[in-house]
């Protein structure tokens, strides 16, 4: 089990983030605000954070950035809607979306949570 922190906008797209992990026996929260991030942060100690989809592209480069400063050992999992790309140059996995299996999602978070953290 992995304790996972979704971030994103829309609360249909987080509950339904938070179904699929939560089915695969991760624990999930979410921030959709800069201090709820911030707060869970430092509140609980994760293992991934996904970062959502319909983020703008800054949007996530300063969630991961914010992330990388308040929970420095977590593990970045970056959705991302293919006609727009990756902007979160440092993440530690990217995934697609809309993926066509939405198991891929548990998977991806339970393989990022089970690498070491690097020293």
């Amino acid at each position: 089990m992995a304790m996972v922190l979704c971030t994103g906008w829309d609360q249909g797209l987080l509950a339904t983030r938070a179904l699929i992990l939560q089915s695969a026996g991760h624990e999930v929260h979410q921030a959709r605000t800069q201090n709820e991030l911030v707060s869970a942060c430092e509140e609980y100690q994760f293992d991934v954070v996904v970062i959502g989809q319909t983020v703008s592209l800054k949007m996530k480069r300063l969630i991961s950035s914010l992330v990388r400063q308040h929970c420095p050992d977590v593990r970045i999992l970056e959705l991302y809607q293919p006609h727009l790309g990756k902007a979160v140059e440092h993440a530690d996995s990217w995934l697609a979306v809309p993926a066509d299996i939405p198991s891929e999602l548990a998977e991806e978070v339970s393989r990022l949570a089970n690498i070491p953290a690097s020293s």
